[in-house]
């Protein structure tokens, strides 16, 4: 009997093993291979003080990440780092990809990457976007970093910029191992799509006529694009509509790549963030966060509120309430004097990225 049961169990294990090398070899057979551009076609000019490669990774949904490795050059031992994204729409050859270099400069392992769907990233059909997926982008971006020889993984932190910035702190919300988060410029972009901007939509019939349009649009050309800059820009655009133009439309900021330099979004493509609230536990993030704005931006309003939810469990423009952050005392909001909300993307006209600020936040809470 003895020799029955172990029979069955080097049996069993045998098949288990079997098992996990199929699963292995079909897990191989789905990695995506990318057609990455080698030479450096940012819009900005590589710093000398860094070191810079391309990589990719796997996300859990099966879908292989294109990014910018970045590394400070001559540096020892295991170091700090930060996983990069946004603007939404945009690609690490912009905005993304300088805040990763600047941040390499001072001292930190850093990742610049295109979301899924979108720039050199895999993932079909492309420029589509899900709440789900995209927070899952960030935290396989951390899986990434803390797997690296010269990372520290409990030293890990995230930055998001616009649309990104609302991702980002989803992504805190749901992943421990993120242990310092800024939100730069940021939209949320599941209250925008609800809601439309200022909440000036927020009433079912103005929902329920863009979900009849949608549908219509799935059967009619699913595959329709929409939501570049507008070009050419009218005379009548508003402020900061003529910001987006100058960054995007313009060598700023231009990229071939870039959606929002281009035709934008598939027009059903984002469904899911308009129907869906992901910001509900930031009010529970214990890591620290930085929330910081242009003064001039019309953008300020989703920073403020979520900084507030985060800190009070209660802001214009949640329908929940929730109880107060058992950390706030590392929460942060900063509001930076005359900047417009593209001056976060790269600077802007004057130096309005707090590059120092940055630097400190990160050092002291990714110790």
């Amino acid at each position: 009997m003895k020799r029955e049961i172990i029979i069955f169990i080097l049996a069993a294990l045998t098949l288990a093993a079997c098992g996990n090398k199929q699963e292995t070899k079909n897990n191989d057979n789905m990695k995506q291979e990318l057609n990455l551009t080698q030479e450096w076609d940012k819009v900005f000019p590589l710093s000398e003080k860094v070191n810079h490669k391309k990589v990719t990774f796997e996300t859990q949904y099966g879908i292989t990440l294109a990014a910018d490795l970045y590394e400070p050059k001559n540096a020892d031992g295991k170091l700090p780092a930060i996983a990069v994204s946004g603007p939404f729409g945009a690609t690490k050859e912009q905005s993304s990809g300088l805040y990763a270099m600047r941040m390499a400069e001072r001292g930190f392992v850093t990742l610049a990457f295109d979301p899924s769907y979108t720039g050199e990233s895999g993932g079909e059909p492309r420029r589509t976007a899900s709440p789900d997926i995209n927070t899952e982008d960030f935290m396989a971006a951390v899986d990434f970093l803390s797997q690296l020889d010269n990372v520290d993984a409990e030293k890990i932190g995230i930055i998001g910029i616009c649309g990104w910035g609302g991702i980002a702190l989803n992504a805190a919300a749901a992943d421990p191992r993120i242990k310092a988060t800024v939100a730069s410029t940021m939209y949320d972009m599941t209250r925008v799509g609800g809601n439309g901007y200022y909440d000036s939509e927020d009433k079912e019939e103005s929902r329920h006529a863009a979900r009849e349009a949608l549908a219509k649009q799935r059967l009619a050309n699913p595959k329709a694009m929409a939501g570049g800059v507008v070009d050419p820009l009218p005379d009548d655009a508003p402020q900061f509509v003529k910001d987006y133009y100058d960054y995007y439309k313009t060598p700023r900021g231009y990229h071939a790549r870039s959606g929002n330099s281009n035709d934008g979004w598939r027009v059903v493509g984002t469904i899911g963030y308009s129907n869906a609230r992901f910001l509900y536990y930031i009010n529970e993030i214990r890591s620290a966060v930085l929330v910081m704005h242009g003064e001039k931006a019309h953008s300020r309003y989703f920073g403020e509120a979520a900084y507030k939810y985060m800190v009070e469990g209660n802001a214009d423009g949640y329908n929940f309430i929730g109880k107060p952050n058992p950390v706030p005392e590392n929460k942060q909001l900063l509001i930076i004097p005359g900047a417009s909300h593209c001056d976060l993307y790269d600077g802007g006209l004057g130096d309005f990225i707090p590059w120092d600020k940055l630097e400190d936040f990160f050092k002291t809470n990714l110790q």
